[in-house]
């Protein structure tokens, strides 16, 4: 068997018959994810992409967006697609230029470094002339975004997190905004060799460390971790923070000395939370009426925390509501109150759980990895702003302090990622995909998004192809040589562009004259290097295609974030105009924007202001699941085996189940005013009552002929809003939505989600010859 890599972890893949038929885990990780089992199944799955396809209406109207989604599909040879494309590329860039062209390519794709989905395609367009791109992730945008004017890059605060092994030697309190959900934890960047966060958080719980969880949801930490389990409305936290840190104030708790040597603006911040600013004390008891914990629960609680050694955790989830840099904002501010930022076991952390290797390890240096080059297109979009793009072309907007102007885009190109995943308001995000001329896709499954395309390029799995996986915070190297051949007609990326960069005329350019093992030596070569830069000595490629997983030394065992800074505030001055933690900015007061002011502020919900959560009573949760990474293999067995009846489940409280006459395993309708879809209830008192969660990533499935166009399968974002967090980083805030939910009426309609689309033939005006039965 032959060893792969996957962002979820290794594994060693099991063959008969020139078919994958298993993935089995490496026997040196403590953890493996359940995740691969999706592998086999969706890999030689009934939605595998086979032959280059193009939709019906685009080949023979020319291009357009008419039955986007709901159109048939002809299949070409390699040799029509190439000319095919070809041509459209050069159209596009001839009449409109390549500013016209949208590449966003978002998404996890494949964890070798040279076979990387997004690099591969942005090299292709920038030997072209470039691209529009977009930056930031769906992830932890607020905090990229907000984290420079009050801290610094929070990329290196992510790197630089406190060890949970120091946490377990040094602290006595985790407090954990958001939870910290294992699930989560099963995937990181580029991959993870070994699992270790089930292991560090129980050696901290062995040591005595003692564990309060603020989440909608008692299973959003470990059931194997004992803890208090708080349960505030989504969307409150910060107004639980600010009852502590208000308490912290009134009853002089607060380390007023830490605040006046390494924080700037705490005397503005302050008058804010006692209400001179806006005659509104933030209490305890004024945060027991928005969150429904009690007063007295944080008054003790924040007793206790300025009592001991105590590390905040705010989850990457809370940012991805409205107003989702207040709750990143506020964890620093009551940190800082605190005092204990740069001491061993204390402070904060955003970010915690949001991968598997946050807090947990860390590369020693950076591999080899194939470059994308520049693009003479200097455009680019906040990575959540896709549908405002498409639908408002030359549109004006706010951005970090700036007013921007939207592209005009004609031509959409996604490979590795899956926007009809990852996107909100996919009722809206449709309508968007209907304004380019031309959508084009490279997959390996017949996801929602190859169905909403005009050309679909079929794409080789990780398992088929060679490479080698180097985490961005994982301290392995992991051989990847291919198990078996693409299926079909299915190519690897490098030899579609290969082709297709010999069409037009850029071949060397692209390639440099090196074909796919020439490549693999070279970025192997800057890895070897990179490794002897440290002291390191890696073996030949052959030698190490055809071993076992490297394993690297820990650069930083006992890391302790922004000890330098504390130690010398003055030396390890921060990146901010004060040189310091800056708890009151004036670079963004001065923007004046109203959904962000100079400090961290309280907001409602959207919804809750506007009043639709009067009508949708329930607050909709979605969050990874733990079946799959996002949406990638829903088709898989693992994934499909936490399903109900085929759609994706639901959890409700009892009594809102009670309430409904809703039964554990009933097909339910989740509705508001922006979509409606269907799912699979399950009954579990693990949720705050009010509250639903539907799990992220099963494929979108829209029923056209419902007027509604209800999705079948369990997609949590037909019901989200497309409105962003703030207009200071434009991130996405799909964690403030409210829904109804309602037995459904009549037969349960069949899910389409996991077969392909609908083959025909092309016209006799097209460019394939013509026939008319379909396939």
């Amino acid at each position: 068997m032959k060893l792969t890599s996957n962002h979820w972890g290794p594994g060693y893949v099991n063959v008969a018959d020139g078919r994958i038929v298993s993935v089995l885990p490496h026997p040196d990780d403590p953890n493996p994810s359940q995740i691969s089992g999706n592998i086999a199944q969706s890999l030689n799955g009934r939605a595998r992409v086979l032959k280059p396809a193009v939709r019906k209406g685009w080949l023979e109207n020319g291009p357009g967006s008419a039955r986007r989604g709901e159109d048939a599909f002809v299949e070409l040879s390699w040799s029509e697609m190439t000319d095919l494309l070809a041509d459209e590329i050069n159209r596009v860039k001839s009449t409109y230029g390549n500013n016209a062209i949208f590449a966003g390519s978002y998404g996890w794709s494949s964890a070798g470094r040279f076979h990387h989905a997004q690099s591969q395609l942005k090299r292709f367009l920038n030997t072209l002339g470039g691209f529009v791109r977009s930056e930031g992730n769906y992830s932890y945008n607020a905090a990229l975004g907000l984290m420079p004017f009050i801290l610094g890059d929070y990329r290196r605060h992510v790197a630089q997190a406190t060890r949970w092994t120091v946490v377990a030697e040094h602290c006595d309190l985790v407090v954990l905004f958001g939870g910290l959900a294992t699930r989560n934890t099963q995937v990181s960047d580029g991959g993870i060799s070994r699992h270790r966060i089930e292991t560090n958080l129980k050696s901290c719980a062995d040591a005595g460390v003692r564990f309060v969880n603020f989440s909608p949801i008692r299973s959003d930490l470990s059931s194997d971790i004992p803890a208090e389990w708080l349960a505030p409305l989504p969307g409150t936290d910060v107004a639980v923070m600010m009852g502590i840190a208000h308490t912290l104030l009134i009853e002089d708790l607060h380390d007023r000395a830490f605040l006046d040597k390494y924080t700037t603006g705490f005397d503005r911040f302050a008058a804010y939370l006692v209400g001179e600013t806006d005659g509104v004390a933030k209490t305890a008891a004024w945060a027991e009426g928005i969150s429904g914990i009690p007063s007295e629960s944080l008054r003790s609680l924040a007793r206790e925390m300025a009592s001991k050694r105590t590390m905040i955790s705010c989850a990457a989830s809370l940012q991805r509501a409205d107003f989702g840099e207040q709750p990143l904002w506020m964890t620093i501010s009551l940190a800082a109150m605190l005092g204990q930022i740069g001491l061993p076991g204390g402070g904060f952390t955003i970010g915690y759980g949001v991968n598997g290797n946050i807090g947990n390890m860390e590369r020693p240096f950076r591999p080899g990895a194939l470059p994308q080059g520049r693009s003479a297109v200097s455009d680019c979009i906040p990575v959540a702003m896709i549908s405002e793009m498409l639908l408002n072309p030359l549109g004006k907007y706010e951005y970090l302090g700036a007013t921007r102007t939207f592209p005009d885009i004609k031509m959409v190109w996604w490979a590795g990622g899956n926007p009809f995943h990852h996107h909100q308001d996919l009722n809206r995000l449709r309508r968007a995909f209907s304004k380019p001329e031309t959508i084009v896709v490279n997959e390996m499954n017949w996801t929602a998004t190859a169905r909403h395309a005009d050309i679909v390029l079929p794409v080789a799995a990780p398992q088929e192809r060679n490479d080698f996986g180097a985490g961005k915070s994982d301290n392995a190297l992991i051989p990847m040589p291919a198990a078996v051949s693409p299926p079909g007609e299915a190519l690897t990326e490098f030899e579609i562009y290969c082709t297709l960069s010999k069409r037009l005329g850029n071949h060397q350019n692209f390639s440099k004259g090196l074909d796919e093992t020439g490549w693999l030596l070279h970025l192997w070569d800057e890895t070897r290097q990179s490794a002897a830069n440290q002291g390191i000595d890696l073996p030949d490629w052959s030698t190490f295609l055809s071993g076992d997983i490297v394993t690297l030394p820990d650069p930083s065992p006992n890391q302790v974030f922004l000890a330098e800074f504390r130690e010398d505030p003055h030396g390890n001055a921060l990146p901010t105009p004060s040189g310091l933690i800056e708890l009151y900015s004036q670079t963004i007061a001065d923007m004046n924007l109203q959904d962000c002011p100079g400090h961290a502020s309280w907001f409602e919900p959207r919804d809750k202001e506007t009043g639709l959560a009067e009508r949708y009573p329930l607050s909709l949760l979605s969050g990874q699941p733990g079946t799959r990474l996002h949406s990638q293999l829903d088709n898989g067995a693992t994934s499909l085996a936490a399903k109900i009846k085929g759609r994706e489940p639901v959890l409700l409280h009892p009594e809102d189940a009670a309430n409904r006459k809703i039964k554990d395993g009933d097909i339910v309708e989740l509705r508001n005013d922006r979509g409606r879809c269907l799912a699979g209830a399950r009954i579990t008192d693990d949720i705050r009552p009010g509250c639903a969660f539907l799990w992220t990533g099963a494929w979108y499935d829209p029923e056209f002929e419902d007027p509604h166009h209800r999705d079948r399968h369990g997609n949590p974002n037909v019901l989200t809003h497309d409105l962003r967090t703030s207009s200071l980083t434009q991130s996405p805030a799909a964690h403030s939505a409210y829904v109804e939910i309602l037995p459904i009426e009549g037969e349960a309609p069949e899910v389409e989600a996991h077969t392909p689309p609908r083959f025909t033939f092309a016209d006799a005006s097209a460019t394939v010859p013509k026939m008319t039965s379909e396939t």
